[in-house]
């Protein structure tokens, strides 16, 4: 009966079924890679459109040509199957061709933040032990700063790429777009015997110390999400065009966006970064029937100046995450999109879960085995009975999402393999089991009839991490660095809701030396700037006398949270970093008015 009620999934049925089956794991011996994918694209549809970037247009034999004219370069410069090198770039041509051809002869790359300065991006680059450093005209100065400290030659290991064309390669680099140009086209061996067991990538989560970890992504995960996201998730054909304005060195563009035209043969829009003016016009321009999103680019989309036909374009299926349930409705209506997937899933994890059925306020179900337990967010930590094992959470209520460890799926971590032991929670729920801690909330939500698969709603991220500006800022790093500045003698760090904005807000709550008689607010702005990257730096500051622990030391966070940045309910002073500044001033009642109307422009 309840089947019967919901005739849309019907539909669904076939196509998910043949995914579910597409989707099981295949051995790590198997022949298959990225750079594969687009020599069979090359191969199946050579002269249809892959690729619109800016002025360039490239069909998938001009793609997989350029891919292939990179490998050759890259194995004249000494590069080996196993081989690491550190990518830095922003999203353009020879940044996908580059990316193609080291996955083609087995090299990792190392995909690098273009936003990482100094001391970060040594340890990005020196963490994967990268045997090159190739970087793109426009990340020029930050490379520069930092050259001289990396362990590698100059003159040899340094592979400048050109784009706009007014730098030339400096005297400690090598010009690797002449390479590339003279060197074949021809297919190169070794993506004939390259494996799903192989590390395509290392995406390195949001570090806020200067110190990420690099994910590992093995070509079989990428190929999983990608068929994922190109079949189950957008529904892509090959005449479809998907829009991609996402950074591709983070998964969500690179796997979900490049991954799904991999997958099925459809082109890709890419433009370096988004543009909230540009959007409509290049989606009509173009034809983008698909696009990768993540939820602070749709609110930015909800909240830009409405025109009567917004929904007048050919968009019609996206997928992407962080697509909060306030604007959920309200974007799909305005823009007239009919399908919405939203994904979840952690770089570094070992599950994820789709809306493949196309189910409002969801992100959808796995096929991974997966357990919610109860967890207690004031004390920061996972409720367990007198045995000691986790406690299952009650169905509808949050619990800590957690991930089975098992041979289909395997938890490939990080580099560094005391970060990766850290997420492991083992005898969770039986002796000698094994999962992956998400860190994350998640609560079982009920959609009707799903294939016997339930359907989950993502609540919120718990302890010491909260996301901000679509990147994980981790409360004990900061509070490390904050911790520095002369005058702090505690902190405590946290998140708080700011109305209209995805994610939380930094906040911090100060105790000052016992000599200090009020905080330095310039001083604190200008070194917490300098000190941290932009979306860490705290928006908020509240003064206390004393910082409240547990009996074990443990800084409590859950009142703090609680009163968030309400000055009537604190104390002492409460310091805000406005939108359009970059100093503190006090928070008043007028400007918490304003933050409090979502009209304070976070």
């Amino acid at each position: 009966m309840q089947l019967i009620k919901d005739i849309s999934t019907l539909a669904h049925i076939p196509a998910l079924l043949k995914l579910k089956k597409g989707m099981k794991p295949r051995p790590f011996e198997v022949i298959d890679c990225p750079g594969g994918r687009l020599e069979t694209n090359a191969k199946r549809f050579g002269q249809q459109s892959a690729l619109v970037f800016e002025d360039q247009v490239l069909n998938w034999s001009e793609l997989n040509a350029a891919a292939n004219r990179y490998a050759w370069a890259m194995k004249t410069e000494g590069l080996n199957r196993g081989d690491c090198v550190s990518v830095m770039m922003e999203n353009r041509v020879e940044f996908l061709a580059l990316l193609m051809g080291l996955n083609k002869i087995g090299v990792t790359a190392g995909l690098l933040n273009t936003n990482l300065t100094g001391k970060s991006l040594i340890h990005c680059i020196t963490v994967t032990q990268s045997k090159k450093c190739i970087f793109g005209e426009e990340v020029i100065a930050s490379v520069q700063e930092i050259y001289a400290e990396l362990p590698m030659q100059q003159g040899q290991d340094f592979l400048f790429i050109a784009d706009a064309g007014k730098q030339t390669a400096p005297g400690w680099s090598k010009d690797l777009k002449p390479l590339a140009a003279s060197a074949s086209a021809e297919n190169p061996a070794e993506t004939a015997s390259t494996t799903l067991g192989e590390t395509a990538f290392y995406i390195y989560t949001s570090g806020t110390t200067g110190l990420p970890k690099a994910a590992v992504i093995s070509n079989r995960r990428y190929l999983i999400s990608a068929d994922m996201a190109g079949t189950g998730g957008l529904k892509c054909k090959t005449q479809d065009r998907i829009y991609l304005c996402l950074p591709l060195y983070h998964a969500t563009g690179l796997l979900l966006g490049v991954g799904s035209a991999l997958a099925t043969g459809a082109s890709m829009f890419v433009r370096r970064k988004f543009s909230a003016s540009n959007f409509l016009k290049e989606v009509r321009q173009h034809h983008c029937t698909h696009m990768i999103y993540i939820g602070e680019l749709c609110r930015y989309l909800v909240n830009s100046e409405a025109q009567a036909d917004d929904a007048k374009n050919p968009l019609r299926s996206i997928m992407g995450n962080g697509l909060r349930p306030d604007i959920w409705m309200q974007f799909k209506q305005r823009y007239g999109i009919s399908r919405i997937c939203e994904f979840y899933g952690a770089s570094e994890g070992n599950v994820a879960f789709a809306n493949l059925m196309n189910k409002d306020l969801t992100v959808g179900m796995t096929s991974a085995e997966v357990s919610l337990v109860q967890y207690d967010v004031d004390n920061d930590e996972i409720v367990k009975d007198n045995q000691g094992f986790c406690i299952p959470a009650v169905r509808g209520e949050a619990g800590l999402l957690l991930g089975k460890i098992t041979p289909d799926t395997v938890f490939e971590g990080y580099t560094d393999e005391a970060a990766t032991e850290s997420k492991v929670l083992r005898g969770a729920l039986e002796k000698d089991d094994a999962w992956f801690n998400t860190g994350d909330l998640m609560r079982v939500v009920e959609v009707g009839y799903s294939l016997g698969y339930d359907h989950y709603q993502f609540v919120d991220r718990v302890g010491d991490t909260f996301r901000w500006k679509a990147e994980n800022v981790s409360t004990n790093e900061v509070g490390e660095i904050i911790n520095a500045f002369p005058q702090v003698k505690f902190c405590n760090v946290y998140g708080v809701e700011v109305p209209g904005a995805d994610g939380r807000a930094g906040m911090v709550s100060i105790t000052l030396n016992d000599d200090v008689k009020e905080l330095d607010l310039k001083a604190f702005a200008q070194f917490a700037q300098n000190a941290l990257p932009n979306y860490a730096v705290p928006v908020f500051i509240r003064v206390d006398p004393e910082i409240d622990v547990t009996g074990t030391f443990k800084m409590l966070k859950g009142e703090l949270r609680q009163q968030g940045f309400n000055i009537d309910r604190i104390e002492g002073p409460v310091f805000v970093m406005k939108s359009d500044e970059k100093t503190y001033s006090a928070l008043d009642q007028a400007y918490l008015e304003k933050i409090g109307n979502a009209q304070a422009g976070y």
